[in-house]
């Protein structure tokens, strides 16, 4: 009986005894297939190409209302999402809708906390610094570029991109002020003389800058205090969007991490105009009949800029070759940016034409030719489409091409006067 027992004991001890190494064989099995499974996963994830976000531009744009150009900075947009972020600065109230707006890029892209903005008062540079504080919410944003609603592309996005990403100095038009009478004595000695700047406004910014210009509690409440516009009739007066991100930056020291010169291109020499109106302290605005593609070449043929006050010639270059100083150029007017892009647009819509009007010439060819007048007219039509051809040729590359081979190193130069930037 004793044995009997034992035999039902050990037979227990021993079934026991399988179970468990039955439980940590399968246990292992399913350890192992795990692991085995995460490798083939890695290894196929390590596989698959990876979308890594790049360094975006912020394109910051101060605007009355709506924008005028926005056709053209749709083309120049087009397919290019991940690479660029918008945000706009209009009147207090206006919204950038389907009603207001006919590009997708631009919807909704307006600041929720703009202010009224006036010329000549702090008030813009405070919209710049509300459009820096919206776009550094964005961690990719890299690069912020200030635009006015009449600036125009000059080059294609990738041109463009490349351009401001090759270097990691921002862009800051920035030169003594030593002509004019701006300086307040008021402000020293939180903002002393040798640190005073004049430049435009149209300044391209690094992350750090554009942080330091939102932080900045120092140099801001002085602009607001003591930099005003004087009567018009006075020659001498300042304009703090003028002056402001220039004298910030070369108080905190920080002039030799800039590129002391602006990508937007605005025209000062009204000296032989004889349009009263483009005289003054604005820059000239283009029209209709200006929109030409011997305007758009002569801006990008410019290669430096000098600069009087300092006796400074700033070459321009990209990535340590020569090249055109400006990808940006204003102020152009809404039909002369609509002459610009419906010339930008005429070379495929000729083509398109001229290859219709040979297959109907192939198919009619007996007929045609017994007509008298069949080769005087091919022959002017050639001719005409020639002229035509070869001069929106030009333009299709001087406005649409996104490569400097377009230009040659030359003399051709941008004269910093010391007028009003704005």
């Amino acid at each position: 009986m004793k044995r009997k027992v034992v035999y039902q004991q050990q037979q227990k001890f021993n079934y026991k005894w399988k179970r468990k190494v039955f439980a940590a064989i399968l246990l292992g099995f399913c350890f192992g297939s795990l692991v085995l499974m995460q490798c083939q996963y890695t290894r196929i994830m390590s596989l698959r190409p990876r979308f890594v976000q790049k360094p975006k531009i912020a394109f910051l744009f101060i605007a009355r209302n709506r924008l005028p150009l926005e056709m053209v900075w749709d083309k120049f947009f087009k397919g290019e999402e991940s690479r660029f972020s918008i945000y706009v600065h209009s009147r207090p109230g206006f919204l950038f809708s389907k009603g207001t707006t006919r590009s997708i890029y631009f919807l909704d892209r307006q600041v929720n906390d703009s202010i009224q903005v006036d010329w000549g008062g702090a008030s813009m540079i405070e919209a710049e610094r509300i459009l820096l504080r919206h776009a550094l919410a964005d961690p990719f944003n890299d690069r912020f570029v200030f635009l006015s609603d009449s600036c125009i592309p000059l080059y294609n996005f990738s041109y463009t991109y490349n351009y401001i990403m090759s270097t990691s100095t921002s862009f800051v038009d920035s030169f003594a002020d030593t002509k004019e009478g701006r300086y307040n004595p008021k402000m020293a000695p939180v903002i002393p003389v040798h640190n005073w700047r004049k430049g435009s406004q149209w300044a391209v910014l690094t992350r750090k800058h554009a942080e330091i210009v939102v932080n900045d509690t120092t140099v801001f409440p002085m602009f607001q205090q003591h930099c005003k516009p004087a009567d018009p009739s006075k020659e001498h007066n300042c304009i703090p969007d003028e002056h402001y991100v220039q004298t910030l930056l070369a108080q905190e020291g920080l002039e030799g991490e800039l590129t002391r010169r602006s990508l937007t291109y605005s025209s000062w020499d009204l000296s032989s105009s004889k349009d009263h109106e483009r005289r003054g302290w604005h820059p000239a605005t283009y029209k209709y009949a200006d929109a030409t593609p011997l305007l758009i070449q002569s801006i990008k043929e410019i290669d430096n800029i000098y600069y009087e006050t300092e006796h400074r010639r700033e070459w321009c270059s990209d990535k340590g070759k020569p090249s055109s100083c400006f990808l940006f150029a204003r102020k152009f007017t809404r039909p002369a940016a609509l002459r610009l892009l419906t010339m930008v647009n005429l070379p495929h819509i000729q083509t398109l034409y001229m290859n219709r009007m040979c297959d109907e010439i192939l198919r009619n060819s007996k007929d045609l030719m017994e007509q008298p007048y069949f080769v005087p007219f091919v022959a002017a039509w050639l001719m005409f489409y020639v002229l035509q051809r070869h001069e929106i040729s030009s333009i299709h590359l001087v406005y649409v091409s996104g490569g400097q081979s377009v230009l040659g190193a030359n003399s051709n130069e941008a004269i910093r006067e010391s007028k009003h930037t704005k």
